[in-house]
């Protein structure tokens, strides 16, 4: 067994300890090799509760062990069956997410440079084989590597050692050692996905096709580095980003990028994982469609915008449902509108509120009537654009290339169906600065418009 840790030498290492072979092959193997790799070694346990006694047992033979041999240690308890119902995830998905909030608090209180984990060759093996089998991407066929996670602005790298090391060399270094371990029955069972294909898939493709776990290995490393030039080609052309909760794909003919970037926003954004291919087709063709056509899935909305598919929370093309006085905000009894800031004042703005996010309007005050409210967008509201002609609000939006995402956020000043000013994009002719104009008030919020980051005036 020959782990790889040559990039880690010189380092304060905490290694994720469960009591089982693999693990403790690890441990033993760091503990007496410290001094000539410099390292620093503490290590921690996680007890998921979810074996009763047994459990407590694993983490005792831990303590104990550490304790003999001179590893300072922390271990953690919970119980991932009654977290799993909490949370409403399946026991697995719940443990993973123990075991990684275990990695942060053993990290800030060891100060660790790294979690060491035990993932060994055929753990990689399993993990693209059920990915693969899932009818993952490319990403998801990159196996098991180190990477960094992050949590509430903590940092910390997660290394695996062990992944070029087969089972049968992590075993034969137990026995050549006499390193202790304790079985954990639950690996037996067949009803783990895994398990099954630890027990049964991998013993027969290896029997089939000769150190086909290696081959693997070499596959997903192979994938890892299409999956880094394809992430690389998608920050090049900044393909994904958010905006106003809403998950912005750029239009982009190439089926890998525009899907890499579809899966992305599902599930780093939203956290969904239960997405399909079918799914991600449906995404990809929806930039090819007329501006404003939609689907919804998995409790979201896909929508086609000018040069982009938005992905949003249904929830989030709810209207605000504010019906606020203008006087409420020209007296500055009210700031806020629908969550965003919102002024409307009689006072000059500074030059400093104009940046790139904000738009200005200015308007004649007394061309308002005193019933006027700030809200949102209704059935029937019609808008007399600056300079002339009276349209239908909603046909406004659609002339201005307005996502439909946000018309439903976007505050107004109206009386009753009447529109005077669409915030953040343009005033009505009605309330124009003219000649006779006695008092002069401006608008000054997020800008809605398509040509996003300019500031306009209406003089």
């Amino acid at each position: 067994m020959k782990p790889e840790l040559s990039g880690y030498k010189n380092l304060k290492i905490c290694v994720a300890v469960s009591g089982g072979r693999d693990s403790m092959a690890l441990l033993h193997y760091l503990c007496n090799h410290a001094k000539e790799l410099n390292v620093t070694l503490t290590a921690l346990n996680c007890d998921h509760q979810i074996r009763g006694e047994r459990s407590a047992a694993d983490s005792l033979f831990v303590k104990n062990w550490c304790f003999k041999n001179g590893v300072p240690l922390l271990t953690y308890k919970c119980d991932c069956i009654a977290l799993a119902q909490q949370l409403g995830v399946g026991i697995e998905e719940a443990a993973r997410s123990f075991r990684r909030n275990c990695y942060f608090a053993a990290a800030k209180e060891f100060n660790a440079d790294c979690i060491a984990t035990a993932h060994h060759l055929n753990d990689n093996a399993e993990t693209v084989l059920f990915n693969l089998a899932r009818g993952a991407s490319v990403g998801g066929v990159k196996g098991i590597y180190d990477t960094e996670i992050n949590k509430n602005g903590q940092q910390i790298k997660l290394i695996r050692p062990l992944i070029s090391c087969s089972r049968q060399e992590i075993n034969e270094y137990i026995k050549l050692n006499n390193v202790p371990y304790v079985e954990d029955e639950t690996n037996r069972s067949e009803d783990y996905t895994r398990n099954y294909i630890r027990i049964n898939v991998l013993p027969a493709l290896e029997k089939a096709v000769p150190e086909a776990v290696k081959s693997i290995y070499r596959f997903s490393r192979l994938a890892a580095e299409d999956e880094e030039f394809i992430r690389s080609e998608m920050q090049k052309r900044n393909l994904l980003y958010s905006e106003d909760g809403a998950a912005i794909i750029k239009t982009c003919e190439s089926r890998a990028l525009f899907s890499r970037a579809a899966i992305d926003a599902i599930k780093v954004l939203f956290g969904k994982k239960d997405y399909t291919s079918d799914q991600i087709e449906t995404l990809y063709n929806l930039q090819f469609a007329e501006n404003g056509k939609s689907f919804n899935f998995l409790g979201l909305t896909a929508q086609k915008e000018q040069g982009a598919v938005s992905v949003f929370a249904e929830s989030v093309n709810s209207s605000p449902n504010e019906n606020n006085p203008l006087t409420d905000y020209l007296c500055g009894k009210r700031g806020i509108f629908g969550g965003q800031p919102l002024k409307i004042t009689v006072d000059s703005p500074q030059s400093g509120i104009e940046n790139a996010q904000s738009k200005i309007l200015k308007f004649d005050l007394g061309a308002v009537p005193q019933t006027a409210v700030v809200r949102t967008m209704r059935e029937g509201d019609k808008f007399t654009k600056f300079g002339g002609g009276t349209k239908k609000l909603c046909d406004y939006f659609t002339d201005k290339k307005i996502p439909q995402r946000l018309r439903l956020k976007i505050p107004l000043i109206a009386t009753d169906t009447d529109i005077l000013a669409v915030c953040g994009v343009e005033i009505s002719d009605k309330i124009k600065i003219k000649n006779t104009t006695k008092t002069t008030a401006y608008i000054i919020c997020k800008s809605y418009a398509a040509e996003s980051g300019t500031v306009r005036k209406h003089d």
